[in-house]
């Protein structure tokens, strides 16, 4: 994964975006390397700041710095530099990244992969990106307080600061947009509907926007005017005041969407001929997990069939999944960074992480004729972390593309299992501790 970062984002990318003196890119803990080392950090989990330096005192490419500077040359007795194994210098570093590379080199991998990584549905010809939000808490720290206020109720204001994050997924690759973010509480809190429009805006043109059932107005229309389709699901209420009716099932009905009277209220900058012409689908389906089949009620702009469509919302479970990788094995639950500036790098980066495991698994995919969600994000990770320290470590281009060769064939080994019966699966569910000893009875 290294050698995809680098190939990625190589040095003249960095050289151009550098604006400071020329020894920045020189030094040992240049932006290059913070950013790599904060990766590796992030793919860790619990990855601490020794953890990342000790990734650099192992060894890195020597291609990461073009024009080494005297600490990192040889002596005139031909020893190899030593490097020190103290943090200050790395904590130091990452405190000065700038975040406008981080987001620019974030942009950037991103184009390529998708690139790259062909993720368009067939039956529609489009890109789909599945929405949904969730909340990341934050070390305690007056800034941060400030930022992002605690919650509070009757008993007082709580201990974590909270984020709302709002994040975008591929359907087919798997690939994070880059994540949008704001206070849950306080006077600048905002809604999952309001990241989602600064989001929409990074999307690619002619994309498709699928979202759950907190769909209102606001997100059709913002998505309409950016030129994406949409496959929202709805409420059985907001159903039926769209349609004017009751609901019945094999609905497949032209209309036009208008703002109500709480969306307008809620919107004031919606402009007074505000309306969104598209299809309200209604059908009875079967969940795969063989329990009660239900009504779903999708508003779609698309002219596709009705199964395409779907079909399509059929897969949103996976950002739930998504969301879970994101939270569980890569810590975003609790992040611990002290200051506004390291969450947004922190958070950034960590997307960075994700996006490189999602290209790995999906080179894994493409030989095994799989799709690229048929993998386990967790055992993809694991596989990495496992032989990135041997490669990193190996003597000569040759011994370490085998060991690239071999990482492969374990990453292509990290399928998810195919059960028999399907087990009911609550990816965000935090179960509480089993009791020691049995209850007491009355």
């Amino acid at each position: 994964m290294l050698s995809l970062f680098q190939h990625l984002l190589t040095v003249e990318f960095f050289q151009q975006l550098q604006k400071e003196k020329h020894r920045q890119n020189n030094r040992i803990y240049n932006h290059a390397v913070v950013m790599w080392l904060m990766i590796v950090q992030r793919l860790q989990g619990h990855g601490t700041l020794e953890t990342a330096v000790l990734e650099l005192v192992r060894g890195l490419p020597s291609s990461f710095w073009p024009n080494p500077c005297k600490r990192l040359q040889e002596d005139s007795n031909g020893q190899k530099p030593r490097l020190s194994g103290n943090t200050a210098s790395y904590n130091d570093a990452r405190q000065a990244l700038p975040g406008s590379i981080v987001e620019q080199s974030f942009d950037r991998t991103l184009v390529q992969l998708t690139e790259q990584m062909s993720g368009t549905v067939p039956a529609l010809g489009q890109r789909a990106f599945f929405y949904d939000g969730t909340t990341a808490r934050t070390a305690r720290t007056e800034a941060l307080c400030a930022d992002y206020p605690p919650g509070c109720n009757q008993h007082g204001e709580g201990h974590f600061p909270l984020i709302r994050m709002v994040v975008a997924h591929d359907l087919h690759t798997g690939l994070a947009m880059r994540p949008e973010w704001g206070p849950v509480y306080g006077p600048q809190a905002v809604s999952e509907q309001a990241l989602m429009e600064r989001s929409m805006d990074r999307l690619p043109n002619g994309s498709v926007v699928v979202y759950d059932a907190n769909s209102c107005f606001s997100v059709a229309y913002a998505a309409d005017q950016r030129g994406h389709g949409v496959v929202l699901r709805l409420t059985e209420a907001r159903a039926q005041r769209l349609l004017g009716g009751p609901l019945r099932d094999e609905i497949d009905r032209h209309l036009v969407w208008k703002p109500s009277r709480d969306d307008r209220k809620s919107h004031p900058q919606l402009p007074a001929d505000a309306a969104v012409a598209g299809r309200l689908i209604v059908r009875r389906v079967q969940p795969s997990d063989g329990s009660e089949a239900f009504r779903l009620a999708l508003f779609t702009t698309l002219e596709a069939e009705v199964d395409p469509v779907v079909s399509l919302y059929g897969g949103r479970w996976n950002i739930e999944t998504d969301l879970r990788s994101l939270k569980g094995t890569l810590e975003l639950e609790q992040l611990t960074c002290t200051t506004t500036e390291m969450v947004a790098k922190e958070l950034n980066l960590a997307m960075l992480a994700y996006n490189l495991v999602r290209a790995m698994t999906y080179q894994a995919a493409q030989k095994s004729g799989l799709p690229p969600r048929a993998f386990s994000f967790t055992r993809v990770r694991n596989v990495i972390r496992a032989f990135g320290p041997l490669i990193a470590a190996a003597q000569d281009e040759q011994e370490a593309q085998e060991l690239c060769e071999k990482m492969m064939y374990y990453v292509g080994q990290a399928k998810l299992p195919q059960r028999r019966e399907r087990r009911t699966s609550y990816p965000r569910a935090v179960w509480g501790r089993p009791q020691t000893f049995p209850r007491r009875k009355a």
